[in-house]
């Protein structure tokens, strides 16, 4: 196992030809050859100094492994979708007891919230590769493609490994749908892939997130020793209920018998009804704000440097090549979680190795949550998708870019608070070009562009029903102030649109 987590998984942009000197060069045809050769240089230092690029995987290079995945995608797509749900975790406990319960071969730090969950999720695999244990990841849903759900080692398993592990299942899975009500769901199946993925590598440790909520979510047949719940807040009301309140009772079901539980900061509502779970299974609490948290945090090149204070004392001039303050929060709430892991605070005193968490931190990745795929202008894609996640994002841009003009290019789907969304943009977007995903739940563009004009006003509203010319209106508009102005665009609205984009741009 490499000493720095992360080297395995992370390309070399010096080994990859395609952000050549040369190549670069090529691609700036229309600019002037002085101007272009100054930027193309600039261009490829950043590159080989910033941040480290998301391990998004693409399409198999194999023709016969990509049709092995494709007909699995088939399948699976046969089945429920993840926003069809019947509330019960009856079906997924019953593959796992016909596979012989493999959740249970292994601990497991199991994290619920509203957003940042997969940011969180990331850090934490990064820290305890980092100490040299082998993880396994499940989160959801994906950016680009569906294997990116299920990580081994901080890199998602190989086309040929998810098929194997489909094959290796699907006996099971079939036995399984005979003797229930409905079939197992396209998630029931998917988690039932990861935690037998998990046992067979096998891995010292799973991170794993839910779907949605908590009591009866499909990863709800493990005890996590440890339950990290990120910040509630509304999104699925009609599932999960209409007040962070509500909704935190739901999500406290991951919340087991005497575990230690992380909290990050939460309204007061969720707070209480978090605690009292607490109570209820003698779990041992640790609040952000109290027993840890951020101490401080400044803007640095490619991210930010903070002091976090952790359950075993201060761990300072920490890098983290990811933008905004909630990703400092994350940072401060993963490092809590692998302390109580590790029994720091409880069974030991002393913190964690400092320089073995800096390693990890400034190794981080987190595809699709404000990263830049573009320069000239800069493209930033970030998968906010509802009213509290685009506050944050929107925080976070101001911080993190001066872009003098900023151009929104927004996909949501139709079951969210677009409205909420769309107002928490509106001090920070110059214009917005409303737009729509492949996906069967993306909003049509001429409603979302109906709602827009209401927030927007309709000289500020362009409507683009094809992502593609979306992308390209946009980047003409954020140009329109010259070849030194300081335009931007952010992709937003959902995953799936942010996915579609990187892939538009040629990240995957």
């Amino acid at each position: 196992m490499s000493d720095n987590p992360g080297d395995n998984d992370q390309p070399d942009p010096a080994d990859d030809p395609t952000d050549s000197f040369e190549e670069i060069i090529a691609e700036e045809t229309t600019r002037d050859p002085d101007l272009a050769v100054i930027e193309a240089g600039s261009r490829t230092l950043r590159t080989q100094g910033g941040p480290p690029q998301a391990d998004v995987p693409g399409r198999p290079e194999d023709p016969e492994v990509d049709e092995a995945l494709r007909e699995v995608e088939a399948e699976l797509a046969t089945r429920w979708g993840e926003t069809k749900l019947e509330p019960s975790v009856a079906r997924i406990a019953a593959l796992m007891d016909v596979l012989g319960d493999p959740q249970r071969s292994y601990p497991s730090i199991h994290i619920t919230g509203t957003n940042g969950k997969t940011s969180t999720a990331r850090m934490i695999e990064a820290l305890l590769g980092a100490f040299e244990l082998r993880t396994g990841r499940y989160t959801s849903p994906h950016v680009q493609s569906i294997t990116e759900r299920i990580s081994l080692d901080g890199a998602a398993i190989s086309a040929e490994r998810f098929v194997e592990t489909y094959r290796d299942i699907r006996p099971y899975v079939e036995m399984v749908d005979a003797q229930q009500e409905y079939r197992l769901s396209f998630f029931e199946v998917l988690t039932g892939m990861a935690y037998a993925a998990f046992a067979d590598a096998p891995v010292d440790v799973a991170v794993v997130e839910v779907g949605m909520g908590g009591s009866w979510d499909a990863t709800n047949v493990i005890d996590g020793d440890v339950a990290v719940v990120t910040p509630i807040d509304l999104d699925h009301t009609d599932r999960l209920g209409e007040t962070p309140g509500e909704i935190a009772t739901e999500k406290a079901g991951i919340v087991k018998q005497d575990a230690t539980v992380i909290l990050a900061q939460q309204p007061v509502d969720a707070a209480q009804v978090l605690l009292k779970k607490a109570v209820e299974v003698n779990a041992t609490v640790a609040r952000e704000g109290l027993e840890f948290g951020v101490v401080s945090r400044q803007v640095a090149v490619g991210g930010q440097l903070m002091t976090l204070r952790g359950l075993g004392g201060e761990y300072p001039e920490l890098y983290l090549p990811l933008h905004g303050a909630h990703q400092a929060h994350n940072a401060a709430v993963a490092l809590a979680a692998v302390e109580a892991f590790f029994g720091v605070g409880a069974q030991r005193p002393e913190p964690l190795d400092v320089d073995t968490v800096r390693k990890a931190f400034a190794a981080v990745a987190s595809p699709g949550r404000m990263e830049v795929v573009r320069r000239s202008p800069t493209v930033v894609l970030d998968a906010a998708h509802n009213p509290a996640g685009a506050r944050v994002t929107a925080e976070a841009v101001g911080e993190a870019f001066e872009f003098s003009r900023l151009i929104g290019v927004v996909g949501a789907s139709g079951d969210k608070n677009v409205r909420g969304f769309l107002e928490a943009f509106e001090p920070v977007f110059a214009e917005v070009v409303v737009t729509q995903n492949s996906s069967h739940r993306a909003m049509d563009a001429d409603e979302l562009a109906g709602i827009a004009v209401e927030v927007f006003g309709e000289d500020r509203v362009q409507v683009e029903p094809r992502l593609p010319d979306a992308l390209e209106a946009a980047i003409t508009l954020a140009e329109e102030e010259g070849e030194f102005s300081g335009g931007g665009v952010l992709v937003t609205g959902s995953v799936i649109t942010v996915g579609e984009a990187r892939l538009l741009l040629g990240r995957g």
